[in-house]
């Protein structure tokens, strides 16, 4: 062979193996520093270091604050500054360049990898966690909160159980389930999830009132209904405390066998204070009159009266009977009002307006009628009397008698004793100040037409609010 041949093939020997080593030499180099055209994240990183490129990466990302959610599904707010809440990229960055040594960087000559790394883990200061989860408003109600079951007595509610045994925080259990929810790259960490609630045990005391609770639950397990007509008033456990013997500071007394007492006298009290709100004999109305003012008017032979020792005694028995089905229960009345509520006078009424001499009748609260009418004479001091009265009776072609006379009326519905409404035919004018000079002997005369319509319409019982 010619000795030219063998120096070019020794260059070339020479210059391969110099090219392998250098190869070598840069897949040994990029084992621990970035390949040339590395862009991870934005970032330029060809030939730096993973603790270089993650100190880059550390800057640039915004450092989102911790969420945790208390057992009422509240959000509670760790700031990121608190804790010293930081990423690290170190384990996602070494894995990148595991994969892309060796060989595997002459590729990024041609093309430049730009690479996004959404995988980072959490570093956080120990002790300054601790503090900050110790500090959340619920841990701390927590720590305030009383252990132990005990009935107790709210002026709203009713007797109520408190039970400081259950559902209580662990708050150890917390802070590692906090702790290991971070390690995953988890910032929203719900402890409902991580067992962080548990339920201590109970002494003979908590026992106890446990017992005590159960025999309240069955008690306020009533099923009564107090069907007031337009109200309807369930016997809820804020209204069945009130019927418990206690004492004045409403801890519950028992009879020698550890059961509650019924306190009949309080049974009474509440059906007293029912009456109260319900009666309308010979209480007063503000009246929305049609005219546009409001009147008072009292009660007259119209209202509602609750029948209070009939219902006293009924409920006292009903207090002391086991139910399987609610019962809608509608009180004794010594008076019953033709619509049942608070407002007894309800949206179908006959109103008389005296000073405006007009009538009206309301059905359901629309406008059925409206007449002029000529009411009591009131020059010779027989002026229809004011009130709010009903219709009591229906009669056709009645004749009317008094001291002075008898006339016959097609019509004829009694509100008040002999006071009532008719038609008076023997009239040819209606409304107006005609009553001043020439009005009735106290009745409420009507057109004819005007008459036959209202008395087809107007039930017994309808309430009459009458007033100047």
């Amino acid at each position: 062979m010619k000795k030219w041949v063998r120096v070019l093939m020794l260059i070339l020997l020479c210059g391969f193996a110099v090219i392998l080593s250098g190869g070598l030499a840069l897949g040994m180099y990029y084992q621990s520093n970035f390949p040339v055209n590395t862009w991870i994240n934005g970032i330029y990183c060809t030939g730096k270091s993973i603790e270089e490129v993650n100190g880059e990466l550390v800057t640039q990302t915004m450092f989102p604050n911790i969420s945790v959610l208390d057992r009422d599904g509240k959000t509670w707010v760790i700031p990121a500054e608190e804790v010293e809440l930081k990423p690290d990229y170190t384990e996602s960055l070494r894995r990148y360049l595991k994969d892309n040594t060796a060989i595997t960087w002459m590729n990024q000559l041609k093309k430049p990898a730009e690479v996004v790394l959404e995988d980072v883990k959490w570093r956080w200061d120990d002790d300054k966690l601790a503090e900050s989860v110790k500090m959340l408003g619920f841990v701390r109600k927590e720590e305030s909160e009383e252990k132990g079951c005990v009935v107790e007595f709210s002026d709203t509610d009713g007797y109520f159980l408190y039970d400081g045994n259950a559902d209580r925080l662990n708050y150890g259990a917390a802070l590692s389930y906090i702790k290991s929810s971070l390690f995953q790259g988890n910032l929203e960490i719900d402890l409902r999830e991580g067992n962080c609630y548990e339920k201590l045990e109970d002494s003979v005391k908590d026992v106890s009132q446990r017992q005590l609770w159960k025999q309240l639950e069955d008690f306020f397990d009533c099923k009564i209904v107090y069907d007031m007509g337009a109200e309807q008033i369930p016997l809820t456990p804020a209204i069945l405390s009130n019927f418990i013997k206690a004492d004045e500071n409403h801890r519950i007394l028992t009879d020698e066998n550890g059961m509650i007492i019924l306190d009949e006298e309080r049974v009474e009290q509440w059906v007293e204070q029912l009456a109260e709100s319900y009666n309308t004999c010979g209480t007063a109305l503000e009246f929305q009159s049609t005219r546009g003012d409001i009147v008072n008017v009292r009660y007259d032979t119209y209202g509602t009266e609750l029948d209070t020792e009939t219902e006293k005694k009924y409920l006292v028995a009903a207090m002391k009977e086991e139910r399987t089905e609610t019962i809608f229960h509608i009180p004794a009345y010594k008076q019953e009002g033709f619509a049942r509520g608070l407002d007894d006078i309800g949206k179908t009424y006959i109103e008389v307006d005296m000073t405006s001499q007009h009538m009206y009748y309301y059905e359901d609260g629309e406008l059925m009628l409206d007449t002029d009418i000529v009411t009591g004479n009131t020059g010779r001091r027989m002026g229809t009397p004011e009130g709010i009265n009903f219709v009591y009776n229906k009669q056709r072609n009645r004749v009317l008698r008094g001291a002075d006379y008898a006339t016959k009326v097609k019509y004829w519905m009694p509100v008040r004793g002999s006071v009532g409404i008719h038609d008076a035919g023997w009239r040819k004018e209606f409304g107006g100040e005609i009553y001043q000079r020439n009005g009735s002997h106290g009745c409420i005369n009507t057109p004819p037409e005007m008459m036959a319509e209202l008395y087809e319409m107007v039930e017994i019982g309808t309430p009459v609010i009458m007033f100047y």
